[in-house]
């Protein structure tokens, strides 16, 4: 019987669009905006950034001099943070009826900047009992170490955790650690995920 369900953060219960902060940064680059992400993954810094091994401030001076541009910290988190749609994935009744029966959990990997602000704009995390955010965890999924902490935390054995995400090693990894496991497609297809489970909202 399912105790936890545990939810990725990105495109699972907030869309995204990346593109949307390249557009904005291509200008300042002098580049494409389809260069930004090969220039950013030549380096390990987005990696460094969401494992807490390196403050916001210290990201965006970093994040700078990659891409050589000039800006404030405060117009880079307005630039950092557009990547996100206002519409959530889920209903928030959905979160909220299932708090009430389940044990809910958050288990992201994110940064500082991005979380603060989707805290800020999206009420229905309020739904959450707990969260296991990578740059707080120190670790990154699919890394086992920051599964056993989501694990350590879900007050319950691993085969009575449910979790989702959009990306498919996340979810093969919590299949390894003992929790059932599905690849988020859409709130529908979740919907007949957790009715096959009989995990009730």
């Amino acid at each position: 019987m399912i105790k936890t369900i545990l939810f990725d953060l990105g495109n699972v219960i907030v869309p995204f669009d990346f593109k949307r902060a390249y557009a904005k940064l291509a200008p300042l680059c002098g580049c494409e905006p389809g260069d930004i992400p090969t220039r950013i993954r030549s380096t390990d810094l987005v990696t460094r950034f969401e494992t807490g091994q390196v403050s916001a401030e210290q990201f965006v001076k970093e994040f700078s001099v990659v891409l050589g541009f000039k800006i404030t910290f405060e117009e880079f988190q307005d630039l950092w943070t557009c990547i996100f749609l206002p519409h959530p994935l889920v209903a928030e009744s959905l979160l909220e009826n299932l708090a009430n029966r389940y044990r809910l959990m958050l288990l992201s990997n994110t940064n500082p900047i991005h979380y603060e602000m989707i805290q800020a704009s999206y009420p229905l995390l309020r739904h959450f009992h707990d969260r296991v955010l990578s740059y707080e965890a120190g670790s990154v999924k699919p890394s086992s170490k920051i599964f056993q902490t989501a694990l350590a935390r879900a007050q319950c054995r691993p085969e009575e955790c449910f979790f989702t995400d959009d990306i498919l090693i996340n979810v093969e990894a919590a299949r390894r650690h003992g929790m059932d496991a599905v690849q988020f497609q859409n709130s529908a297809q979740l919907e007949e995920e957790l009715r096959a489970r009989k995990i009730e909202w």
